[in-house]
């Protein structure tokens, strides 16, 4: 992977890159209903948006001010190519410029190890959300 950036940006101005890359990997590939997927929490959140070397957006996550991570999705045929670590990296980034002591996220079963390897610990039982398995986390950052 070379040539891309991850930009810092707002629910307003990204709405249709966001929305598109959460849509075709949330409710059309897993069938997340969209009343989950669009729960409202969108435009107080901060967001990031990977865009590859044509300036396509191809990943994205979401940030609470809390310090939740979530809605981190890369589209299918970017995947495995290191836009889902690099976009978590600055997420986890961003989190500590805001003093944040540690981050949590709710993790689908099969990503649990890929968090694992950024130092995020399980912290429940498994449950199911949207008829898929997910186990929460969380990352404590030392300062």
């Amino acid at each position: 992977m070379s040539n891309f950036v991850i930009k810092l940006v707002d629910w307003q101005s990204h709405q249709s890159e966001l929305k598109a890359i959460r849509e075709k990997v949330f409710v059309i590939e897993q069938h997340v209903p969209n009343d989950l997927e669009w729960d409202g929490l969108d435009d107080s959140a901060t967001h990031l948006l990977a865009l590859n070397s044509a300036n396509q957006a191809v990943a994205c996550v979401r940030i609470l001010s809390g310090g939740t991570i979530g809605r981190m999705a890369v589209l299918k045929e970017w995947r495995n190519l290191g836009f889902g670590r690099a976009v978590l990296k600055y997420a986890v980034n961003f989190c500590k410029t805001q003093g944040l002591e540690s981050i949590e996220l709710s993790a689908q079963k099969h990503a649990v190890s890929f968090y694992a390897q950024e130092g995020f610990v399980v912290t429940s039982n498994e449950y199911m959300e949207a008829g898929i398995p997910h186990y929460d986390m969380r990352l404590t950052i030392s300062n």
